[in-house]
């Protein structure tokens, strides 16, 4: 029998102070995104490139000293400057993929600052069920966090 798969999506929104010009150039430049776009101040940064344009790719490679290597493959599908990023990614664990999502990433003007939305639609495979759905939560608490440092960058915080 094949090992289990969970789909899961979810959506996350933030109203950020900045504009949404601000906000894509925090995802499209390289520098920028390396300030706001990493793992917790602990671990150790591998390999990170980007190639951000319709077809381009993406990597970032990281872990805690001595730890785990969680490692993150993306695909850019579709780019509309100031507006929409559309990707899939996969995530690794030590080599191993964990899950393969697609992801949606919306701005909207809203007053002077941007309101921010990410979909994420994933398949989870870690080899049972009850594994997966603490992948699921703890994707989305992840890429929560990653919100919070995206809206302290672009807000200047």
């Amino acid at each position: 029998m094949s090992t289990p798969i969970t789909h899961a999506s979810f959506s996350l929104e933030r109203q950020l102070n900045a504009s949404p010009s601000s906000v894509f150039r925090a995802f499209s430049d390289h520098a920028s995104k390396k300030k706001w776009f990493a793992g917790p101040p602990e671990w150790n940064q591998g390999e990170s490139n980007l190639d951000f344009r319709e077809g381009g790719r993406e990597t970032d490679v990281g872990g805690p000293a001595g730890g785990f290597v969680s490692t993150m493959h993306a695909v850019y599908h579709d780019i509309v400057e100031n507006e929409r990023i559309v990707y899939t990614y996969e995530m690794l664990l030590d080599g191993v993929r964990m899950s393969v999502s697609l992801s949606t990433l919306e701005l909207e003007p809203d007053g002077d600052g941007t309101r921010l939305t990410l979909t994420e639609q994933g398949a989870f495979f870690t080899g049972s069920v009850e594994s997966d759905a603490a992948q699921v939560a703890g994707r989305k608490e992840g890429t929560n966090g990653l919100l919070d440092a995206l809206k302290a960058f672009v807000e200047g915080s």
